[in-house]
């Protein structure tokens, strides 16, 4: 990341420091809203509409089970039941609103950070991208790594991941330019200018 601000610098970016107080709850605001929404959408999948329907099911509501045991994977499931708590009486003001209004909190940061730049360069994960299964069955350490990312959804900013290296073991890091509403053509212009400066034409191996 130290790089990737020398670059910019190089470039005659002027670089400052911008601060976004709320950004420490973006996961925490995310997969409540996230969940909420997609208990709420995938509802409609019940095997008669939309989607997958199972077969040898010859009650209604047996049909409706096996669709939704069958279509849905184990993350979409642990996605429904989160967000069908949140949504549930008795919770839906403590979390689901709670959240709703710290994401108002979390626009207004980069509504504000925005008046001093045109765009922020964050990381887009914490670490390096880690193998394929290696953390499935963790799914609190997978949701982690979406810290730098979720708070463009959350704010309804666009944002663009860059691969600016390899790790030691050769896997992939990315940095991220986000910028306020309507800005794609400058975080698109800021990509190009980064590859044309540091080409990333090494590649990490593909897994067997």
């Amino acid at each position: 990341m130290k790089d990737v601000v020398d670059v910019y610098r190089d470039l005659g970016v002027e670089i400052v420091d911008v601060e976004l107080p709320h950004a420490g709850y973006a996961i925490a605001v995310y997969y409540i809203i996230a969940t909420a929404e997609a208990s709420s959408n995938l509802a409609r999948f019940d095997g008669v509409r939309y989607g997958f329907r199972a077969e040898e099911a010859p009650e209604l509501r047996q049909m409706y089970r096996k669709s939704r045991e069958g279509g849905f994977g184990p993350e979409v499931k642990r996605r429904i039941m989160l967000g069908t708590y949140v949504l549930s009486a008795g919770y839906y003001d403590a979390y689901y609103r709670k959240a709703q209004q710290v994401r108002t909190l979390i626009k207004n940061d980069f509504l504000n950070a925005f008046k001093s730049c045109d765009a922020i360069i964050t990381p887009t994960a914490p670490t390096p991208a880690f193998s394929i299964g290696e953390k499935v069955d963790d799914p609190l350490a997978m949701y982690l790594n979406d810290i730098y990312t979720v708070t463009a959804n959350l704010a309804g900013i666009p944002g663009l991941s860059v691969p600016c290296g390899l790790s030691s073991n050769r896997l992939p890091i990315g940095f991220q330019l986000l910028g306020p509403y309507w800005s794609e053509p400058t975080i698109l212009n800021m990509a190009h200018a980064y590859a044309q400066q540091r080409p990333f034409t090494e590649r990490p191996p593909l897994s067997a």
